[in-house]
């Protein structure tokens, strides 16, 4: 079973940025696609963006295109979400999951997730 740990989150200004952190343990992750998705008060869990195995492919919502970047260090065991340009509606509380092997569009078999954290943006 791997563990999923996210840090990083905060009160930030719109406009402004923050970089999102998600570690593993007691499995890899090397092999697996992650994503990251979010779930504002009231709100469904909608999906964020995702990056393959190799972190050659990545794929994101329309919402946040441009604006945010999903990363990945296999050697760290550590999956990263940089946001920019941030606003007010991305005010959630964010989660990283562990997906499938296999890189499909849109990615797929979020099974693994962690405890999330929370992004504030002010007005």
């Amino acid at each position: 079973q791997v563990q999923l740990v996210e840090s990083g989150g905060g009160l930030v200004q719109a406009g402004g940025s923050l970089r999102l952190s998600c570690a593993a343990s007691g499995r890899t992750i090397s092999t697996h696609t992650m994503g990251w998705f979010r779930q504002a008060p009231g709100k469904e869990r909608e999906f964020v963006a995702a990056i393959d195995w190799s972190g050659g492919r990545t794929y994101y919502t329309n919402s946040v295109k441009g604006r945010f970047t999903i990363s990945r260090d296999n050697a760290k065991n550590t999956v990263y979400l940089q946001m920019n340009s941030l606003k007010p509606e991305d005010t959630a509380v964010y989660y990283c999951a562990r997906g499938s092997i296999a890189w499909g569009i849109p990615p797929r078999g979020f099974g693994s997730w962690g405890q999330g954290t929370q992004v504030t943006v002010s007005s």
